[in-house]
């Protein structure tokens, strides 16, 4: 890949407006009068069982009393915006975020500017969807250029270009760290704090972070990045799954249902509960072995995993 000259860095917002604590989405989760009672909070990543079709994973949900719902883009593209949104409304589910944006890390222009229009794009369809939250996962390194610091700056820089966007449309960015393990391919920043020192230095209220359990449950600083996200406004976003071992051949599909690795949920969600979030705790796995298994043994153990491991610290 051939790097052209590195554009110069896009200002701030002039004096931005200190963003708010963190609350709850616009579109909040609610019991629905058919089926079991809906189980507080609790929203599932539609990833988390994503080898069946989108119509069967609402319905999976409305059997087993869950109110919400965190999206893929590839779902708009497969059924369209308007079709997934109409199906969406029809099974009474609240939207809780829409994955994935980002990518930002292109040394060259051309494709710099390809991302941040196809950015511009997955606001939009946030925005159609109706959830107010676009998670960014930030994008790695190539074998052509290595320098994680310079990833990093385009990082900022290209958040920064695209805020504006996010801001007119009513969107929040959330900053995924990811774990270091994942620094070559997807996620440069690497932790809670990286992800906030870039918010911060953006300074735009529409751009935070997102704590994932799976990505950062192993940062000694974990607590006191949680208490630092929800004193400046920009905690946006809690997604819950466990790390299990051996790793998968494809390390991502590590991800398991609670209670089955090695992460202290009570501990992490009672931070996160303490730092103010209020708002949607998405359950987000990636493991061949739940895509394989009936949708409604998978949807029932993880409201039970949820129940029994998150809720009473949430």
């Amino acid at each position: 890949m051939s790097a052209a000259s590195t554009p110069s860095t896009p200002s701030t917002p002039s004096t931005p407006s200190a963003p708010s604590a963190p609350t709850a989405p616009s579109t909040p989760i609610t019991s629905s009068s058919a089926g079991p009672a809906t189980v507080p909070r609790l929203s599932l990543n539609r990833w988390s069982v994503r080898t069946t079709p989108v119509d069967e994973v609402l319905g999976a949900c409305a059997r087993h009393g869950i109110g919400g719902i965190g999206l893929w883009r590839q779902d708009v593209e497969q059924l369209g915006l308007e079709a997934l949104r109409r199906r969406i409304d029809e099974a009474g589910l609240a939207v809780t975020s829409l994955c994935r944006g980002g990518f930002f890390t292109a040394a060259d222009e051309t494709e710099r500017r390809a991302a941040l229009e196809d950015n511009r794009r997955a606001i939009d369809e946030a925005v159609g969807l109706g959830t107010d939250v676009l998670v960014l996962v930030v994008g790695g390194l190539t074998h052509e250029d290595k320098d994680l610091d310079a990833a990093r700056a385009r990082v900022t820089e290209n958040i920064a270009r695209l805020a504006p966007s996010a801001e007119q449309a009513g969107v929040r960015l959330a900053i995924e760290p990811m774990h270091p393990i994942f620094a070559a391919d997807r996620g440069v920043v690497s932790t809670l704090d990286q992800a906030l020192d870039i918010a911060e230095e953006i300074g735009s209220p529409a751009v935070g972070a997102i704590v994932d359990t799976y990505h950062v449950w192993w940062d000694p600083n974990l607590p006191a990045a949680i208490a630092r996200a929800g004193a400046s406004g920009r905690l946006l976003g809690y997604q819950v799954c466990d790390w299990n071992l051996p790793l998968a051949a494809q390390t991502l599909h590590s991800r398991g249902y609670m209670g089955d690795g090695y992460i202290d949920f009570p501990a992490i969600t009672a931070r996160v509960r303490d730092a103010g979030w209020e708002g949607p705790i998405e359950v987000e796995i990636f493991n061949e072995d739940v895509w394989a298994s009936p949708v409604d043994e998978a949807v029932r153990t993880i409201r039970e995993r949820f129940e029994q491991l998150v809720l009473p610290s949430a």
